[in-house]
């Protein structure tokens, strides 16, 4: 799991990133959560997210926002925080010129972020969303959301409600041209404490099946 730093708009940026075997393997990004609440690409399930797609063969990349860990800058309130995603899948997309699929994932604030870079990165054909705020921000820009996707919420999460993520899955799984799966986590919290198998297990079986199906279609 090498470390390492690369160029963001506003200064170096810190990441974690593992090559694939193969060199059109496909790519994936991972963003954390609110930098301003402790989220670090260390949280435990960027750090499971970024392992899921390792271990598929993916070339992964976690990175610290800017001003967390050895990132320079200062929190942006998003917007500086999504040109430092779109720098970090830049730096990933150049060492992989010959990626034959591109996925982002994150995590809350990662994945309100996510879903951003999702709608202004056409080459992106996959997402995992884990417990998006849409309580707390504005998702109305998923019009219409570009790619097929997981959703995963939990049902105990006390900083974001499960109905708001159950009505964003709802507006997003009535679009013919994708499929956006919903899962809930019954009485999981917004950290997974005591969840992250059942969390994990979710995202597995997602990919499973998933890259089964490109595959059968290629």
């Amino acid at each position: 799991m090498p470390e390492v730093i690369f160029n963001g708009p506003d200064g170096r940026l810190e990441g974690r990133y593992q090559a694939g075997q193969h060199v059109n393997s496909p790519i994936a990004l991972i963003l954390h959560p609110h930098p301003q609440f402790g989220g670090t690409m260390n949280n435990k399930v960027v750090y499971n997210l970024y392992y899921a797609f390792a271990k598929r063969g993916f070339s992964v990349l976690r990175f610290n926002f800017r001003g967390v860990g050895r990132s320079e800058g200062a929190f942006d309130n998003g917007i500086g925080e999504l040109s430092d995603a779109a720098a970090a899948l830049d730096w990933i997309q150049t060492l992989h010129k010959d990626a034959r699929s591109c996925w982002v994932a994150g995590f809350s604030f990662g994945a309100w972020i996510a879903m951003q870079l999702l709608m202004r990165r056409p080459e992106i054909e996959g997402f995992i969303s884990i417990s998006p705020p849409a309580n707390m921000y504005d998702f109305a820009f998923l019009a219409p959301c570009p790619s097929s996707g997981l959703i995963v919420q939990g049902t105990a999460d006390e900083l974001v409600t499960e109905e708001s993520v159950q009505k964003l899955a709802n507006k997003l799984g009535a679009q013919k041209a994708i499929n956006v799966q919903y899962r809930k986590i019954q009485g999981a919290s917004h950290f997974f404490e005591n969840h992250m198998e059942t969390l994990v297990g979710e995202v597995n079986k997602y990919l499973d099946k998933r890259l089964a199906e490109i595959a059968a279609t290629a």
